[in-house]
């Protein structure tokens, strides 16, 4: 292993580490005014939720490392303790960008970057007409970690109101994670987005209680051909399938042909029905892969 001890490398490199390692982290697009009503608005990485009873969310503008100096929204905050969070999508990504550039005090970001500046209906700052969900937040607190370059501010929000586009809804009003597109950093100047293909699901052992890999046969345990994704699908169960599904699913001709093809040798079988089983749950069909793999126990 590489080991990294952060008091002894430069702060900026273990940053890049850091930002490489603690990824995709999704974006804040933190708008604010001072206390004269001059606009800002800049992208954060640090940021996530945290609760939903009261609804919170933290993001950090943390201090800039090159000077030690701290950024206008942390500045603006201090001053009204209120800021809009945009969610950042595909399509205005360079857009939001753009809006990190590091123009003066008191130059406003949205019509540098193209931004449409809507009214807000609890708090003074303006939220993004083109980000497809907005939330009025108030702040809670902010906990300073630090004095030198690099340290993080962590801006405690609470939700007050949250706008979502009809666009990115379903029928049944549920945000289609297709539709809103959402974006989210990388490294460097690397982005990911959370859409298509880059989707896929898990399912969660919240009501059933999984079984666990501990109590997989041994030979599907120690299998060349699955993967540790496989052996948590399989374990995710919490009963394995009952003996006459078992020898219904082997007189299936598919699985028929099969055993008089490979019967004559148990080793290459066993590879041919960890093979199946591995595409079948590639294709979430857990219980036809576990009928699968007990077939040979038949």
């Amino acid at each position: 292993m590489f080991t990294i001890d952060p008091k002894e490398m430069k702060t900026g490199v273990f940053h890049s580490y850091m930002l490489a390692s603690i990824a995709p982290r999704p974006i804040a697009f933190a708008s604010t005014v001072d206390k004269d009503g001059n606009m800002n608005l800049a992208p954060f990485s640090f940021f996530n939720a945290f609760g939903s009873k009261p609804p919170t969310i933290v993001f950090s503008p943390a201090r800039r490392v090159r000077d030690n100096t701290i950024k206008h929204t942390l500045e603006n905050i201090y001053e009204t303790k209120e800021v809009v969070i945009n969610v950042v999508n595909y399509a205005m990504v360079q857009q939001m960008s753009l809006a990190s550039t590091e123009y003066p005090k008191g130059v406003s970001e949205f019509p540098k970057a193209g931004f449409t500046p809507v009214k807000s209906e609890l708090i003074r700052p303006f939220r993004v007409k083109e980000s497809p969900v907005q939330m009025e937040c108030k702040v809670v607190e902010v906990k300073e970690m630090g004095q030198e370059g690099g340290a993080a501010n962590l801006i405690i929000c609470e939700i007050l109101l949250m706008h979502i586009n009809e666009d990115v809804l379903t029928p049944e009003n549920k945000i289609d994670p297709n539709k809103i597109d959402l974006v989210a950093r990388m490294g460097g100047d690397l982005y990911c987005r959370a859409s298509g293909n880059a989707l896929f699901e898990v399912a969660k052992p919240n009501s059933a209680l999984g079984m666990g890999i501990d109590r997989l046969p041994v030979d599907i345990r120690t299998s060349s051909i699955l993967t540790g994704n496989n052996l948590g699908q399989l374990a995710n169960i919490e009963n394995f399938p009952d003996d006459q599904s078992i020898d219904e699913f082997r007189r299936r001709d598919f699985m028929k042909e099969l055993f008089s093809k490979f019967g004559h040798d148990e080793n290459m079988l066993r590879n041919k029905l960890h093979e199946l089983a591995k595409t079948l749950l590639e294709q979430r069909h857990v219980e036809e892969a576990w009928k699968v793999l007990l077939c040979l126990k038949k």
